[in-house]
């Protein structure tokens, strides 16, 4: 709690390492590390760009990754990615202390220390497992693993520690096997799709996994990443560029698929949340979706309600990213209701404003007390149905 307000943060990260998930594996997955160990990588810089020293932890890389996060980087302005340039450098922290590299890893103590510090009360944390193998049985595995270790740490602080069930749209019957398992934890509180490149996230072969997180009361979360994402071979090889577009563009088609094949009219217990994707372009992405409804078609037959019930109904969410201000929280705001947006620090990563990223926030004088209050506390408790 920060100055009478509970901090609920929509959006932070945790990355165990394979190191960290070994023991938290089943005995198949640890009997196959031999023959994975070609797919290990050094992590050699911690996710707001701190320099490590080794001894270094590893990650499995099982797919190749594009984007903005892969291949030479090519300058506004100039002809080509630059000879002596081989790779992007990485983002500039936008902090004022680095957090502990050990704090998105296995020290989950250090985490809360951290949490304390900036006056954070629950965190909601978004993990990526080591998955894309080609034999489904290692992503089985994998993802068995990062649930496990999730039940465990968050167990140690439940009332602080959240986080997401990967479900694997290769592997639906996996996918729906583990919302069955965990969907009734304290820590789980939605469901993230991995999905295969150019595979539609409306496809009827997922409504398994829609039908179980509703059954489980868990929201579906849409978080943007730098590889996979629509848009990603179109970047003209400028970080730049990609970085710039690739959240938002990722978070409109999701919205526009989910919300126009009726998804929230056959489920009717699931929540929607977008993370890390821009807030600002909501309005104009309602007001356009819902003409192109009637102009072009091609959605689902007999809609329940328009796009704007749809993304202001209640059941629609969307955390905040900070640069975009406390003008841009009131229009918004203003526009679709102040139930909709989330606070989101993106802790640990280079975007976090830690240790300030709530202080900062509380010093946005164009938002009233209880613009605030919904903002730290009541849309992501009630988004994320935390109680």
């Amino acid at each position: 709690m920060r100055n009478g307000f509970k901090v609920f943060d929509a959006d932070t990260h945790l990355q165990p390492s394979v190191e960290t998930l070994t023991p938290y594996m089943d005995a198949a997955t640890q009997a196959r590390q031999p023959e994975l160990a070609q797919f290990l990588r050094e992590v050699k810089t911690g996710r707001a760009g701190q320099v490590l020293d080794p001894p270094f932890n590893h990650w499995y890389s099982f797919k190749r990754s594009g984007g903005w996060g892969g291949g030479k980087p090519r300058h506004l302005g100039e002809g080509g990615p630059r000879e002596q340039e081989k790779e992007r450098h990485f983002q500039n922290f936008q902090g004022r202390i680095y957090p502990t590299r050990y704090s998105e890893d296995w020290d989950i103590d250090t985490r809360i220390g951290e949490m304390d510090q900036e006056g954070v009360d629950v965190e909601l944390m978004v993990h990526n497992a080591f998955i894309g193998h080609e034999d489904l049985s290692v992503d089985a595995g994998m993802i068995g693993a990062i649930h496990r270790f999730l039940d465990d740490v968050c167990g140690r602080y439940p009332d602080r520690l959240t986080s997401l069930i990967t479900a694997n749209a290769r592997d639906v019957e996996n996918a729906v096997g583990e919302i069955k398992t965990w969907g009734g934890s304290r820590w789980a509180r939605g469901v993230m799709v991995d999905l295969p490149l150019d595979f539609p996230i409306d496809h009827p072969d997922l409504h398994p996994i829609w039908a179980a997180a509703d059954d489980a009361g868990l929201a579906v979360v849409h978080h943007s990443n730098s590889a996979g994402y629509p848009g990603y071979r179109d970047l003209w090889d400028n970080p730049f560029i990609g970085r710039t577009a690739s959240h938002p563009w990722g978070a409109m088609r999701m919205t526009a698929a989910f919300l126009g094949a009726g998804l929230l009219d056959k489920y009717p217990n699931v929540n929607l949340a977008i993370l890390e994707s821009g807030f600002g372009w909501l309005p104009f992405w309602m007001k356009r979706m819902e003409d192109q409804v009637h102009y072009m078609g091609y959605v689902a037959e007999n809609l329940q309600h328009t796009m704007e019930e749809y993304m202001t109904g209640g059941r629609f969410f969307a955390a905040v990213v900070l640069h975009e201000g406390p003008d841009m929280v009131k229009m918004v705001s203003d526009f679709m209701g102040d139930h909709v947006l989330m606070f989101g620090s993106d802790f640990p990563h280079a975007e976090s404003r830690f240790p300030d990223s709530v202080d900062l926030v509380l010093g946005w004088d164009q938002l009233n007390d209880n613009d605030k209050r919904r903002l730290f506390w009541d849309n992501p408790a009630t988004c994320f149905r935390w109680d």
